[in-house]
């Protein structure tokens, strides 16, 4: 292994392709259509990748504004103006409209692709290659997003007649939406919410992660050239100072918010009509992996270190603790090892790097308690290198004979920890499902097909996707996306996040000669956006 105070380097040899030439700093946020140049106090932002001067590391990059209640309260009205309780023009646009406006982001937000993953890396760490595909994802899920709503639109377009009564059923936007999305993938799970919100007829407020917010600065322009002033605004700063007013008052129809379970609940708290206000949230999450005695352990060392590192295991799908069945668990534990020693660490644009630099400043040291407290309990750490750490850099630690009596066992560790529990019998690991807070995936790892399928049985019930002989994981796009219990509000699935952002909206009349005449008007002169038949090719 690299030593670790030797991998941040000069700005000299870092390639000049990756150089952040001058510190980025946004001055503009985008409200009502205009992008308002702001004279305000700013947040500084700071690098995962310090860069040697001397003998100093500095790692300052840029700066962003930090707004007020009144900029954030400005911003709201903006939304609920563009809305205008329905009779706003985006809300009111046909569904081919909204493609176009759409499409046209699309395109300038491509140019913007360099720029953008260069900011992944710098802002939150990210590697290369990591940063580049979901740059790319996101633009594809755009594009998917798009074709599925071609297809919602095109079965809404006939009418249904039943019990005398002729219908037109269509999908209606639901008002005002909050959209804030996770540090982790800052530009993709931001995404996922605000650009179905969007393309429903929903105007939007978006506030961008704590970490990860120069990288949506190139993409203020893009938004303004795309969509009616007011329909996407902007918001930068402290969430007691710019959230809470914005959920405090009525005007907020939809929150959409990726993050942990505890402020989601304080947000969802501040609203004063609950009822009114529709929730879409991807919360915490504590995947198991739970590996059967005749696994081959050969594809399950792979896909559990693929599964609690990729990202340094800072994913809501990381596998976060691993069962091993007692009889194999030291031939796991053996390779485990042999595999994670092998890892690179260093920085984003390294070749071949899988271990990169943490972008929350206080984790080293979190990361470090958790392995101090199961040590002091009984856990072994089994890797040498396991938990080195310099300044953001933190090795893989892996911990073995890990119980409940340790803070691992429980907490979501968000980072590269993999705890590992010996159990005797299937009832452990299931048990710990059972009892968890938690309840979005797990991953069985096996080949005896009645074992599995009865595991398979009590496991649906419990997470909302079982992966066998497979790491935890969100994709395909297409597939559903949600958790139980502390783990998410509503599904997000391309189809699903469609829905969830919309609610079924029908026109109804008695089949008289009259409304006959009257709809065929409607439809022939084509005067309304709701009522029609047009079929988008």
């Amino acid at each position: 292994m690299r030593k670790l105070d030797e991998i941040f380097s000069t700005y000299d040899d870092i390639p000049e392709i990756y150089k952040m030439e001058k510190p980025f700093i946004q001055t503009e946020y985008l409200v009502n259509g205009e992008l308002k140049i702001w004279k305000g106090e700013f947040n500084k932002v700071y690098s995962p990748i310090y860069v040697k001067n001397g003998e100093k590391l500095d790692n300052y990059i840029g700066e962003y504004p930090i707004l007020t209640e009144r900029e954030a309260l400005v911003a709201l009205e903006s939304a609920s103006k563009a809305f205008d309780n329905g009779n706003g023009e985006w809300a009111k646009m046909k569904v081919e409209q909204r493609i176009e406006c759409l499409k046209k982001f699309t395109l300038l937000m491509s140019k913007e692709r360099d720029l953008i993953v260069k900011l992944l890396m710098w802002e939150i760490g990210k590697s290369l290659n990591d940063s580049q595909k979901e740059f790319d994802r996101t633009i594809t899920y755009i594009y998917d997003t798009i074709e599925a709503l071609k297809n919602l639109d095109r079965a809404a377009s006939r009418f249904s007649i039943s019990q005398d009564i002729i219908a037109q059923i269509r999908r209606a936007p639901l008002g005002v939406t909050l959209c804030m999305g996770p540090f982790n993938y800052p530009l993709n799970e931001t995404f996922t919410t605000l650009i179905p919100a969007l393309i429903m007829g929903n105007t939007i407020i978006f506030k961008p992660p704590k970490l990860g917010v120069l990288l949506h600065q190139p993409l203020l322009e893009a938004f303004q050239q795309s969509f009616p002033a007011g329909v996407v605004n902007t918001i930068y700063g402290s969430g007691e100072k710019v959230v809470t007013p914005i959920m405090q008052s009525e005007k907020t129809n939809v929150l959409a918010f990726i993050g942990s379970s505890r402020v989601a609940n304080i947000l969802k708290k501040e609203h004063p009509k609950p009822n009114r206000l529709k929730t879409v949230l991807g919360l915490d999450a504590k995947n198991p992996a739970i590996i059967l005695e005749d696994a081959d352990l050969n594809l399950t060392v792979r896909e559990c270190m693929l599964g609690s590192l990729s990202f340094n295991g800072q994913r809501c799908t990381a596998l976060k603790i691993i069962f091993v069945q007692k009889q194999i668990a030291e031939k796991f534990i053996e390779k485990l090892v042999a595999s994670i020693e092998k890892m690179e660490i260093g920085l984003p644009w390294d070749k071949n790097v899988a271990i990169t630099p943490l972008p929350e400043k206080n984790k080293p040291a979190y990361l470090q308690s958790l392995i101090d407290d199961a040590v002091s309990k009984g856990a072994k750490l089994e890797n040498s290198n396991g938990g080195k750490n310099y300044y953001s850099l933190y090795f893989p630690a892996i911990l073995s004979n890990v119980d409940r009596s340790m803070k691992v066992y429980h907490e979501e560790q968000f980072g590269p920890i993999i705890p590992i529990v010996t159990y005797k019998e299937i009832s452990e690991p299931l048990n710990y499902v059972i009892e968890s807070n938690y309840g979005q995936q797990a991953s069985l790892f096996g080949k005896n097909t009645d074992k599995i399928a009865k595991l398979v049985d009590v496991l649906v019930n419990q997470v909302c996707r079982v992966n066998v002989n497979s790491q935890c994981q969100r994709g395909p796009d297409n597939f559903p996306f949600t958790g139980r219990k502390d783990s998410a509000e509503q599904t997000l699935s391309i189809s699903d996040a469609l829905r969830v952002f919309s609610i079924r909206t029908l026109v109804a009349a008695k089949e008289t000669d009259e409304n006959k005449i009257i709809i065929r008007d409607i439809l022939k002169e084509d005067k309304s956006n709701f009522l029609n038949t047009d079929f988008i090719l």
